[in-house]
């Protein structure tokens, strides 16, 4: 399966316009917070700004090269979590909003944690062979572990700044059930993601995970040879 050339600069240029409109939308926003005085959610807006922007401003001094279509999904649920979700009120809005989102993170994580442990175990240079249930069951258990993460994030920031991101939920005031529901949502994304890394594995349909893992041996050899 040949590899079509046009197909990452397309997807590069896709990037940099979504990140654009993004960074225009967040600016415009900045300036009526900041005339508000809502200060909290000032130093929200320029971190979304500052986050999304650091892989493309700084892409030369990162040890490792992202892909564009990884930064392009992550610049989207940041925006979409903490932009529309927290400074907008999406979350109040939308009743399904944050469950969405959940269920979205549950399946990117899961995708990642079986990409990292499928690139070694299919690159030629790193002698390790690990069965398709083994990387499937990691994948599962990765995107599971940073939803996790992120709960204790949100706990952190609701108890420290004051903020409300576990939100009251089906007459429970205290958040809990807002976080058990996002574990649970988590964990069926992770789980989808990692039945269908199985089923791919095991069937060999294989060409555009191929791609993706060559590609990005190719953009980040100092990490797979030696002197590099």
């Amino acid at each position: 399966m040949s590899e079509q050339p046009e197909s990452p600069g397309l997807v590069k240029r896709a990037h940099l316009g979504v990140l654009i409109a993004m960074q225009l939308v967040m600016a415009l926003e900045l300036l009526f917070l900041v005339r508000d005085a809502r200060w909290m959610h000032v130093f929200l807006v320029v971190s979304v700004m500052a986050a999304t922007l650091v892989p493309v401003v700084a892409r030369k001094r990162l040890p490792v090269v992202i892909p564009s279509e990884l930064q392009l999904l992550a610049i989207l649920f940041i925006f979409a979590t903490l932009f529309l979700g927290e400074v907008r009120d999406y979350y109040e809005w939308l009743w399904w909003w944050d469950l969405a989102l959940h269920g979205t993170a549950g399946l990117l994580l899961g995708l990642l944690g079986f990409l990292i442990v499928y690139i070694l175990n299919e690159n030629e240079l790193v002698d390790l062979r690990m069965r398709p249930s083994f990387i499937a069951l990691f994948a599962f258990f990765f995107g599971l572990g940073i939803g996790t993460l992120w709960e204790i994030f949100e706990f952190a920031m609701d108890q420290l700044f004051g903020f409300n991101m576990q939100k009251p939920m089906l007459g429970d005031p205290s958040g809990l059930t807002d976080t058990m529901w996002d574990l649970i949502v988590d964990a069926i994304g992770a789980a989808v993601m990692s039945f269908i890394g199985w089923r791919t594995m095991k069937e060999q349909r294989k060409g555009r995970i191929d791609n993706w893992v060559r590609r990005f041996i190719q953009r980040n050899p100092q990490l797979f040879y030696r002197g590099k």
